[in-house]
């Protein structure tokens, strides 16, 4: 005679009312600066024509992607680190895990096409225009797209069916795949070794393709005579670079692993890290580590 939960209590962060405060500042500010940062990125590539390119086709992607990535995790984190928004219904926790799970595949794939379009750009740049036309870029971009909400939804419908009969507390300022996992009283084998393959698909192929393509861009890199040459050539793409370092060192932590027996406690840090900081890096990196972005500005 179990009674199904209906909705869970998010716990948010530990400490003293000034520190949530503190935190709910930090959030606010970081989600703004976020917002407008990619935003202005979009912004600029449409109004400027000469970043009408592919390179900056796929930005503006993935600026749209991190403005929604963000809006999915923050404003739900300040209300309950304020504690004025502290439960979740079942039903939407798992619409916010599938939301970020699959904006996050998409990312993956998104940052491979991005890695590609840079080793046509640098190994064959006087074809590069009719390998990336603008026909293609959009077929990968779509493509992306699409694989990302897929691949996430066996995972999220698994995890639907899940039951829940008790405790309804969540260590977590969101929704993710270690938390419902830990707090369901059925079997989970099933969706651990989902979330292990779709992890081994997503994450783990996606950066082999970027690793694939960067050998042969720093190899094809490495055969240019000239100094100058070299250095134009990688400042393409060391702000790309930079991301995918970023995004794929946080993202392999938190998803590749056979298991969900690990702390929750020290998977918030890297959350905050994913969800919270890494959207609002990446439109600096751009514009300062990008010649024509500052241009354009």
């Amino acid at each position: 005679n179990g009674t199904s939960v209906e909705e869970f209590i998010l716990l948010g962060f530990t400490g003293t009312w000034h520190a949530q405060v503190s935190l709910v500042v930090v959030f606010a500010l970081t989600y703004s600066l976020t917002v407008i940062g990619n935003t202005s990125i979009i912004a600029l590539v449409q109004m400027n024509s000469n970043l009408h390119t592919p390179m900056y086709f796929f930005l503006c992607n993935l600026s749209f992607l991190e403005i929604w990535y963000t809006t999915g995790v923050v404003p739900k984190a300040i209300g309950v680190m304020l504690g004025t928004s502290q439960t979740i219904s079942v039903r939407v926790c798992i619409l916010q895990l599938f939301f970020l799970l699959s904006l996050g595949s998409t990312e993956c794939f998104l940052l491979s096409v991005m890695a590609y379009d840079r080793y046509l750009a640098i190994c064959y740049p006087l074809r590069y225009k009719s390998l990336m036309n603008s026909v293609v870029s959009a077929r990968l971009a779509l493509s992306c797209w699409l694989g990302g909400f897929l691949a996430i939804s066996l995972l999220a419908f698994l995890t639907s069916r899940l039951t829940f009969c008790g405790p309804d507390v969540i260590n977590h300022f969101l929704c993710d795949i270690d938390s419902c996992l830990a707090l369901s009283c059925s079997d989970t084998q099933p969706v651990e070794l989902a979330t292990f393959l779709v992890s081994i698909i997503v994450v783990v192929a996606s950066c082999v393709a970027t690793l694939i393509s960067y050998i042969y861009i720093i190899s094809s890199i490495l055969r240019i005579q000239s100094a100058r040459g070299r250095k134009k050539a990688f400042s393409t793409c060391s702000a790309h670079l930079s991301v995918i370092t970023i995004w794929y060192g946080s993202t392999i932590f938190l998803y590749v692993k056979p298991s969900a027996e690990n702390s929750l406690d020290r998977h918030k840090l890297m959350n905050v890290f994913s969800t919270v900081v890494t959207p609002l890096l990446n439109p600096f990196i751009y514009t300062l580590r990008n010649k024509e972005v500052k241009q354009a500005l």
